[in-house]
């Protein structure tokens, strides 16, 4: 199963470098890279699943409604519970193109749940990036204070310099 170091990896596909949006799992090799890293095959089916996972997540937790293509990436899926010697285990039945996508969207709905509002959209309007707030009070706006909090705030003091000038 995908982890949240895998989800945050997805969901930042797609960054802005020098000003233009640059999607990381556009070139197939790259996302084929990614898919045999996590337990994928990387096929074009598995690379075509794993974007629309992904762009799907986007749009959601920009406040975008994509419930329709979440439940595409999900129709038909099951979880199977299996006893073993350590317990029971849960067995994830789908078609195999869509396994990592799933895990994807699964990994997405633990965070959500294990760790409520803390996943979120970079606050610098400019980013694509996303965050995962670990901190006591849950008060990180920015992917990165280095780069896009301190932009920000020289944005804003320079704002306010010109307006009391």
């Amino acid at each position: 199963m995908l982890d949240e170091e895998a989800l945050m990896e997805a969901l930042n596909s797609t960054p802005v470098v020098d000003g233009r949006c640059r999607d990381l799992w556009e070139d197939g090799d790259g996302l084929a890279r990614w898919a045999r890293e996590h337990g994928g095959h990387g096929g074009e089916g598995e690379r075509r699943w794993l974007r629309t996972a992904r762009d799907a997540l986007h749009a959601v937790e920009s406040g975008a409604a994509a419930e329709s293509r979440l439940r595409r990436v999900l129709a038909g899926v099951r979880k199977v519970p299996e006893p073993g010697a350590a317990g029971v285990e849960w067995r994830l039945e789908v078609p195999s193109e869509r396994r990592l996508a799933v895990e994807l969207v699964l990994a997405w709905a633990d965070v959500k749940e294990r760790l409520p509002g803390r996943l979120r959209p970079c606050g610098n309007p400019e980013c694509r990036l996303f965050l995962l707030d670990r901190s006591r009070a849950n008060t990180a706006r920015w992917c990165s204070m280095k780069t896009c909090g301190n932009r920000l705030k020289a944005r804003r003091h320079q704002a306010r310099t010109r307006d009391s000038s």
